[in-house]
């Protein structure tokens, strides 16, 4: 618009069109990124777009106000338009250890990636009349430069020389899942493997901890949907089932077997992920040379049902009084929502002395936004699929494997999950069957001991 049409325009309607525009790009994006930016590619158009929108507003009004009116526009339009997207990252700050993650990771990204452009564009767009103003623009602008560098670098995996090395996505049922692809040599047997928690992503865990496996397998490393580089493919969460997980890992088992040209692949699978592998191999044993299974879950209620009483009783020895009156407070599991579960996620280590987890984040397979939502899709897909598993029990569901079936548990894995595991391992029929027990390794052993991991998955299906 000419400045002196602009001019002339009435303020009223200048304010009117420069709000108005702030709130349409705020419903655009709760229906473009409902979660905020979880992509490079989202967060630079995110910026890229704010700016544009604050920039113009600033010059409509040419009103300091412009640089709080903007973004409050924005922010109160993007919240009404996705209120029916449920999550921690999306739903009312909740007070507990990870529902201030989830407002930091989630709307404190968001403002990050499009609050701050908008506004910083809009004081640019009003004119900066004073010099201590246009200092701290110009130190503002440095900053923001700077993130939008930090978050265009691309996640890349390191080269393998003369074998595969391959970050990519794949479809699967209609959802975008990545996928990690590491060896040494592309004829070696095919590996496929499934990570544990909903929302977890142990892409950087496998590359750095269990890098001796390319050596034997290709070794295919899923995000599972809502976790790392899938979490973008969460929504809507109301196809998040069981169901549709087991359906992912068999579309990415039939891209390894085309892209590799294999009839069979081997299925490994941790905990979590281990009782969606398990029925993956059940449902369809033809895909498949063995299931190996490690921190393998079977039931989840009756698991969660031990370690209410573990942690309970932990708490109740350990002088942590709070968390007995926390857990008596919401009552026995199962539970419908995933801040019932947190005290869980918060205690289980400690309650079974297990050695602190690591998400292995600052490997270049990562971005920086992927990096920046690992709680957030965690929580998000946990709230989404966790409570819709609670009816599945392989002890009744896979009573019988047409594959050779193989587990590789820690000595020290948690009673909760170690306790139904062995009434099921018992009850189990394979064609093979064997159990391997690695000493000193707990629920996470395949990353606590992987030299041993590495021998005992070598030695069950070799290579």
């Amino acid at each position: 618009m000419p400045l002196r049409t602009l001019v002339e325009t009435p303020p009223r309607l200048r304010w009117a069109a420069a709000v108005l525009a702030a709130a349409a790009w705020g419903v655009a994006a709760a229906f473009w990124t409902p979660r905020g930016p979880l992509t490079t590619a989202q967060a630079l158009w995110s910026m890229v777009i704010s700016a544009g929108v604050g920039f113009g507003a600033g010059r409509a009004t040419r009103s300091r106000w412009a640089i709080l009116a903007t973004p409050f526009a924005y922010a109160i339009s993007l919240e009404i338009a996705r209120a029916d997207v449920t999550g921690p990252s999306v739903d009312l700050p909740h007070p507990s250890p990870f529902g201030v993650i989830a407002v930091v990771a989630g709307r404190g990204l968001h403002g990050l990636l499009a609050l701050f452009p908008m506004a910083l564009a809009a004081a640019y767009g009003c004119g900066l009349r004073r010099r201590r103003g246009r200092l701290l623009a110009g130190a503002l602008t440095a900053i923001l430069a700077l993130i939008a560098v930090a978050v265009a670098v691309p996640a890349r995996t390191p080269g393998v020389p003369g074998g595969v090395a391959d970050l990519t996505l794949v479809d699967a049922n209609g959802h975008r899942l990545r996928l990690m692809i590491r060896g040494q040599d592309p004829a070696r047997p095919v590996l496929l493997y499934v990570p544990g928690a909903p929302g977890g992503s142990e892409i950087g865990l496998m590359r750095t901890h269990l890098s001796a496996l390319e050596s034997h397998f290709v070794v295919a490393t899923l995000d599972r949907r809502g976790g790392g580089g899938s979490y973008p493919a969460l929504d809507p969460t109301s196809t998040m089932t069981p169901q549709d997980s087991v359906a992912d890992i068999l579309a990415v088992t039939d891209y390894l077997r085309s892209r590799f040209q294999r009839d069979r692949i081997v299925l490994l699978a941790h905990s979590g992920g281990s009782l969606l592998g398990a029925l993956a191999a059940r449902q369809h044993p033809e895909k498949y040379s063995a299931y190996v299974g490690t921190g393998q879950a079977v039931d989840l209620e009756a698991s969660d049902q031990l370690f209410y009483d573990d942690i309970r009783a932990w708490a109740g020895t350990a002088g942590h009084p709070e968390v007995v009156r926390a857990l008596e407070r919401q009552g026995r599991p199962p539970y419908r929502d995933f801040w019932s579960y947190e005290p869980f996620l918060l205690y289980a280590n400690q309650a079974y002395a297990q050695r602190p987890p690591s998400f292995e984040l600052g490997v270049p397979e990562y971005t920086l936004v992927q990096r920046a939502h690992t709680l957030n899709a965690l929580m998000d897909t946990w709230a989404a699929l966790y409570p819709r598993e609670q009816d599945l029990d392989l002890r009744r569901e896979v009573t019988e494997l047409a594959v050779p079936a193989y587990f590789v548990q820690g000595e020290n894995e948690m009673r909760g999950l170690s306790v139904p595991f062995g009434e099921w391992y018992e009850q189990l029929r394979a064609p093979a069957k064997r159990l391997v027990t690695i000493p000193g390794g707990g629920h996470r052993a395949i990353f606590e001991e992987p030299d041993r991991f590495v021998a005992a998955l070598t030695g069950l299906v070799g290579s």
